[in-house]
């Protein structure tokens, strides 16, 4: 099963309302598709959402990445020499994470159809049906707390809410949420390094104070204050994961040995794929930290890939893989099944996938 060719596409999905963070808003998904052709007529399928203000990685950057130096690079191996095509992906240019997780992801898709085993069996095997979280974008808190009953309504039964913007105003929200719903929901909340280092610290022990029950709080400082990470980590209850901070497994070592978080927050496109994910899993079991599993505003392809390594590793204890849900429509046939809260996976080989709709390919 050689690679032939390696076509590049946009996919475009509207999502149900805006999608509001500490960072940016978002109305509607364009990904860069990634569909790999084999001489054997096996296809394999990856995703990219350009996420400029996280990875840096714009569309124009992923598609001048795969055009210009992955395509070349692992045009014409074999994908039974899965390790060295790998090798070649992560070289074959520096950063770009982005774009290397969707070959790395549609590389994976074909490596299960090779062996005709769906990848989660193939990593591990822990499990097939997993739980996610539902996100809760940055609002008054007034219009937070109706989305939030909206989604209990739905049968979600742990909410990733987004503050960030105006400390005093996220203590706001989080009371008028924790009234609206109650203390039979989960919630946990996410800055998107929306705070400085003590004025986490204030607003975390406000909610504490407060009796707010936070499972924990991902990325309350800026990415690459690891320093103040560690300070706000040391310095309350809330339990602290690490999000932005993360991308590589030298990324995750260093917080490991720092003690500056207590949960790592996995993305495959932040690690550049399911090859690096996976060596990030081997190091928060070494340390005994417990990671979740996280997506950017992706549509099924890619969150399939996701849901595929949560399901096989059982260091993967919190699911954030709301994406498809958010999304107005689904072109995708096949993959991972998302009814709500509950995401399954069928044991077709690779990720499952049968047809995309609606992906317009580049000349």
């Amino acid at each position: 099963m050689k690679i032939e060719d390696i076509q590049i596409g946009i996919l475009s999905v509207p999502l149900k309302k805006p999608f509001k963070t500490a960072l940016r808003t978002v109305e509607c998904i364009e990904d860069v598709i990634v569909k790999v052709i084999t001489d054997t007529g096996h296809i394999g399928y990856g995703e990219a959402p350009p996420t400029g203000v996280i990875t840096g990685d714009t569309k124009g950057a992923i598609i001048g990445a795969l055009q210009e130096h992955i395509r070349k690079n692992i045009i014409g191996m074999d994908i039974e020499n899965f390790e060295e095509i790998m090798k070649k992906l992560d070289h074959s240019l520096v950063k770009n994470t982005t774009a290397k997780a969707a070959v790395d992801i549609a590389l994976y898709d074909l490596y299960g159809q090779l062996y005709k085993v769906p990848v989660y069996k193939l990593l591990g095997g822990y499990r097939k049906e997993i739980v996610t979280d539902l996100t809760i974008s940055v609002n008054d808190p007034e219009i937070m707390a109706q989305d939030s009953i909206e989604a209990v309504n739905l049968g979600y039964k742990t909410l990733k809410i987004k503050v960030g913007k105006d400390s005093r105003l996220d203590i706001k929200r989080m009371k008028t949420i924790r009234e609206a719903i109650g203390y039979d929901i989960n919630l946990r909340i996410d800055a998107n390094q929306g705070w400085k280092p003590k004025e986490a610290v204030y607003t975390l022990r406000k909610m504490e104070d407060a009796g707010l029950d936070i499972e924990f709080v991902e990325q309350p400082v800026f990415s690459y204050d690891l320093e103040g990470l560690k300070l706000v980590t040391e310095n309350v209850g809330i339990p602290v994961m690490a999000d932005e901070s993360i991308f590589s497994p030298m990324d995750a070592i260093k917080i490991l040995q720092m003690g500056a978080a207590d949960l790592i927050n996995i993305k495959l496109m932040k690690t550049g794929g399911i090859h690096h994910a996976l060596k990030i899993c081997s190091l928060a079991e070494i340390y005994g930290v417990e990671c979740m599993i996280g997506c950017m505003l992706e549509a099924k392809i890619s969150v399939t890939a996701a849901v595929h390594l949560a399901a096989a590793k059982s260091i993967i204890t919190k699911i954030d893989l709301d994406g498809p849900v958010l999304c107005k429509e689904d072109p995708i046939e096949g993959g991972a099944i998302f009814n709500q809260s509950k995401i399954t996976i069928e044991d077709a080989p690779g990720f499952g996938f049968q047809k995309i709709h609606g992906i317009e390919y580049m000349k």
